[in-house]
């Protein structure tokens, strides 16, 4: 784990270095303090030795002077060391989740991961920083100045002996108590993050149903199980305190107990009495203080082995090593392909698929809900693996390319359409950077999104909305296709990417489609028929199975599913018509 996390502290490295380094010498000169005041009062106020008393003197304040200079810099070194080991680390992760597959995804949830990519990376900085300082000072003050009050005196230095394991054993229990308490704070906060994410995202469904009550008493639970957890964790760190001051204020009795004997006895001057006063708060407060960054680490270790089972989850698709780096065309196989989301042959989302499609082919898919069609062209730009079986494109099995290649040869307009902040021009450039302002224009007036656009307040360059919530569903699905196009791909996939288009722009698509591209192949998924109906060959899905395939004409004769949607459709007045002049 610790290996793991120390490659993002990199260009901090010699921060890192310094701050502990300037810590230690900041604790030597703390230490050094109370032997030196115990020797001023015994050789120089006692015997008021004025010389004596202005050399010490200023040599303690020289001392001090200097704990803080060092004290200063260390804690400026630890803080930037801290932030960018931070940073580092927010990117490494954010980098490696680039590369995870949809399945790495559905390992984790979202809400998980953006809770790993803030919360826990913030526990993680704090504790990083806390061990650049706390952790080299505390150790450090403890030992020497438990070595000092031996110098001192003995006797009175065994005190400590007896105090010390009391104390540590008390402070530790407190923590391991403590501990479990923490990790579940960590994963209510997955559970609150998903309630906001949801909630945030659907608020438009909120409102329309009037559940904010719903969602409020959501969100208060979710938010009040972390209240009840840290609440239980805090009142068990909580005991710190009084086991603190107990063991102090008996120390401090038994100093004074032991140290009248050995004054009234001649075995023990005044200054040194003093000196182990001091020498017992910097031991105590010291032991305090590593137990607080216990209990700090503590939390920094549940926020740890959460990021770093993130850091160490290999994505499960990558691209292979010199894996094929162009595609002949857009020809299509499905070869007896089988797929399971569990990677369990007993539980089949999809079964032994098989699918031929020349290069410019269309392939209308349609079938019930869960049927399995957003499965099976997940597929084919390697978005899932099949379980078994291949699936080819232009020849070559799609696992033997190069992931990029593939994907910028494989364009897909999913279900559930995304547009960014940032202009129409912006958001369109997703599919190619480094397009021309004529490219997407052209883009666009296939998808006939050109038109739309240039009624907008400032044509392409009209800035969007988060989700694109300043622009209507068909707006939004015609975007989502100009910038599929833009990618000039050999395979657009369609995913019922036109069911809030209405029929007649989704017929002049198609006919764009058909007319400008026909070297693209088109596989489109629909629930309605009327955006299929042309196409070159039509599939039925059924339970993960192909139950019928052939041309619209055919499957009116032979698949009685497909003739039932058929007349379904018609019986209800001829097609949904989706959103009217969108």
């Amino acid at each position: 784990m610790i290996r793991i996390l120390a490659k993002s502290v990199r260009e901090n490295k010699k921060y890192s270095i310094i701050a502990p380094i300037l810590v230690f010498f900041q604790a030597m000169t703390n230490v050094a303090v109370p032997f030196l005041m115990g020797d001023l009062i015994d050789k120089g106020i006692m015997k008021g030795n004025l010389t004596y008393i202005c050399h010490l003197g200023l040599l303690l304040l020289l001392l001090a002077l200097a704990g803080i200079i060092a004290g200063t810099t260390a804690s400026w070194l630890a803080g930037r060391a801290a932030a960018g080991f931070s940073k580092n680390l927010r990117h490494d992760l954010f980098n490696h989740i680039q590369q995870f597959s949809f399945e790495n995804i559905d390992n984790f949830s979202s809400a998980s991961l953006v809770t790993r990519l803030t919360t826990d990376t913030n526990n993680l900085q704090q504790a990083y920083q806390g061990m650049l300082r706390i952790a080299v000072r505390a150790p450090s003050v403890m030992i020497f100045a438990f070595a000092m009050a031996f110098v001192v005196s003995a006797k009175m230095a065994l005190i400590f002996v007896v105090v010390i394991p009391i104390l540590t054993l008390g402070l530790f229990a407190i923590i391991k108590k403590a501990r479990p308490l923490f990790h579940q704070v960590f994963q209510r906060y997955d559970v609150l993050n998903q309630v906001v994410r949801e909630d945030v995202r659907g608020i438009r469904v909120v409102k329309s149903y009037v559940r904010q009550d719903t969602e409020n008493q959501k969100f208060d639970d979710a938010a009040n199980g972390i209240y009840d957890v840290f609440l239980k964790a805090q009142q068990t760190m909580a005991l710190n305190a009084p086991l603190m001051q107990f063991v102090v204020n008996a120390t401090m009795l038994l100093l004074c107990w032991f140290g009248a004997k050995l004054i009234v006895g001649n075995q023990l001057q005044d200054g040194q009495l003093i000196s182990m006063f001091s020498y017992t708060m910097q031991i105590l407060m010291s032991l305090n203080m590593l137990s607080m960054i216990f209990n700090q680490l503590s939390m920094a270790e549940a926020s740890a082995s959460r990021v770093v089972r993130v850091l160490k989850a290999q994505p499960s698709i990558e691209s292979p090593a010199n894996g094929v780096q162009t595609v002949k065309d857009g020809t299509v196989d499905f070869d007896h392909v089988n797929f399971s989301y569990d990677h369990d042959p007993q539980k089949l989302q999809l079964q032994d698929i098989n699918l031929h499609l020349k290069a410019g082919e269309t392939l209308g898919i349609i079938g019930k809900t869960g049927s399995g069609k957003s499965t099976l062209v997940s597929l084919l730009p390697r978005l899932y693996d099949v379980t078994s079986g291949e699936v080819q494109l232009g020849g070559i099995n799609v696992q033997d390319y190069d992931l990029k290649t593939l994907r910028d040869n494989v364009s897909v307009v999913l279900q559930n359409n995304v547009l960014f902040s940032g202009t129409v021009k912006d958001n369109l450039r997703w599919g190619n950077p480094h397009a021309t302002d004529e490219q997407i224009v052209q883009a666009c007036k296939w998808a006939h999104a050109d038109e739309f656009i240039q009624k907008l307040p400032d044509g392409y360059d009209t800035m969007l909305e988060q989700n694109g919530t300043n622009v209507s569903g068909g707006q939004m699905q015609r975007l989502c296709i100009a910038r599929a196009l833009l990618k000039n791909p050999q395979v657009l996939i369609l995913d019922d990417s036109t069911s809030a288009v209405d029929t007649n722009t989704d017929a002049q698509i198609r006919q764009a489609f058909r007319d400008e591209l026909p070297h693209i192949t088109k596989i489109i998924i629909s629930q309605r028929i009327s955006s299929i109906s042309d196409a070159d060959q039509i599939i039925v899905l059924d339970h993960g199975k192909i139950t019928a395939q052939g041309t619209h004409a055919e499957l009116l004769k032979s698949s009685k599913l497909y003739h039932d949607i058929y007349e379904s459709q018609n019986y209800q007045g001829g097609e949904h018509h989706g959103e009217a002049n969108s």
